[in-house]
């Protein structure tokens, strides 16, 4: 299948051999109807350009309200599709919510599981330390389904053969109606304030549906001294990049991100519609991440994910999982590789989709799972949109 990441750069560009993900999907006995559009080069091209857009497959819509609300990114095409039910799940990929974006704002299911949980093999690169692929679906079942398919090692990535003792070939057997029972789940308040009305409106209401389903409620206060910093991405990209592309067959014209650069200058009208400020930044780095500055960076984004971040909140208030409102614990989860699973929580006047998101430690998908499950059956949140 065509694997361009939205770019008229790779309209040529067929994938030598299946994707670990479009492997496992097809032993699995799953009909793979085609690829979907998505925000160019998975939103890590250039700052504004719209959720959904690329250079090759134009706007993706959001079904709940085509052309007015946004479809969220970068796995766009995945999540519209899903929720208009033109096909029955998606995947897509995230680097730092490109998952549980299009799955909130879609009103669907999303799982990013893990980093090293599915393999990455045959997958357009950002970075090797927080890239993924995961579920896209309008059920929590679904989601487990398709989580069970696509996990375990891969000799062609790494980082998967950290999953031997955690991956699972069911995750459906997780799957529990009491899953919030004697769960303590830890909610930072301030992110509320954040919210408008109706949104904040829904978002309770869901706190109250954890009450209800057994889970112990409990405020956190975060500590996070200061804002975050997405540097350390723009030094994992061009090695990540560079590798896939000098993989590509001798007919496609670009074999590298200068030459991706190059290809761009050289076609502004259809290609750079929104520039290339990303490309370009991470084009002025060295490519071998050995700069002072990404090592800091790196390490800090470690510490302030995990020891400062999701590890500290669990052990501070000795909770089981972390429940933000809409993709709060976006960044969290991203940087430090772990899980995390958005559900919806219903619509506003506006017909606009809400969701809550589930993250806790690495390796914690069967507790996620259990919970959102829980959640889902309880409530029964999702509202479809109104495609008549």
């Amino acid at each position: 299948m065509h694997t361009s990441a939205g770019s008229l750069a790779l309209a040529d560009s067929y994938a030598s051999r299946d994707s670990f993900v479009a492997q496992k999907l097809r032993e699995a006995g799953a009909v793979i109807l085609g690829k979907s559009n998505m925000t160019e080069c998975a939103n890590f091209m250039t700052e504004g350009m719209p959720n959904g857009y690329s250079s090759r497959g134009g706007q993706v819509l959001n079904p709940y309200g085509p052309g007015r609300l946004d479809v969220g990114g970068s796995s766009s095409g995945s999540g519209a599709a899903v929720a208009a039910s033109l096909v029955t799940a998606g995947i897509g990929t995230e680097t730092h919510g490109s998952i549980l974006s299009p799955s909130s704002n879609n009103g669907l299911v999303g799982v990013k599981p893990t980093v090293g949980l599915v393999s990455r093999s045959g997958i357009i690169p950002i970075s090797h330390v927080q890239d993924t692929a995961g579920p896209m679906t309008r059920c929590v079942e679904d989601a487990a389904i398709l989580l069970g398919a696509l996990a375990g090692p891969d000799d062609r990535d790494p980082a998967t053969w950290r999953s031997e003792g955690f991956y699972h070939r069911d995750y459906t057997q997780f799957l529990d109606g009491d899953g919030l029972k004697g769960k303590r789940i830890g909610i930072p308040r301030d992110d509320y304030g954040k919210l408008d009305k109706e949104r904040a409106a829904l978002s309770e209401a869901a706190e109250e549906a954890l009450k209800d389903l057994g889970a112990t409620v409990v405020d956190v206060s975060p500590d996070r001294p200061k804002p975050w910093s997405s540097r350390s991405l723009t030094y994992e990209f061009k090695p990540a990049i560079n590798a896939y592309l000098s993989g590509l067959a001798p007919h496609i014209p670009v074999h590298s991100l200068k030459e991706l650069i190059a290809f761009n200058n050289e076609n502004p009208y259809k290609m750079l519609r929104y520039g290339q400020t990303t490309f370009l930044a991470a084009e002025a780095t060295s490519g071998t991440l050995t700069e002072p500055e990404y090592v800091r960076l790196r390490a800090e984004d470690d510490r302030l994910s995990r020891e400062k971040g999701i590890d500290y909140l669990l052990g501070k208030y000795a909770l089981d999982a972390l429940v933000y409102p809409g993709i709060g614990c976006t960044t969290l989860a991203a940087k430090s590789g772990y899980p995390a699973i958005t559900v919806p929580v219903g619509v506003t006047s506006d017909f606009r989709p809400v969701a809550i998101t589930f993250t806790s430690k690495a390796w914690s998908e069967p507790l996620l799972l259990a919970m959102a499950y829980a959640f889902e059956k309880a409530t029964s949140f999702r509202k479809p949109p109104d495609l008549g």
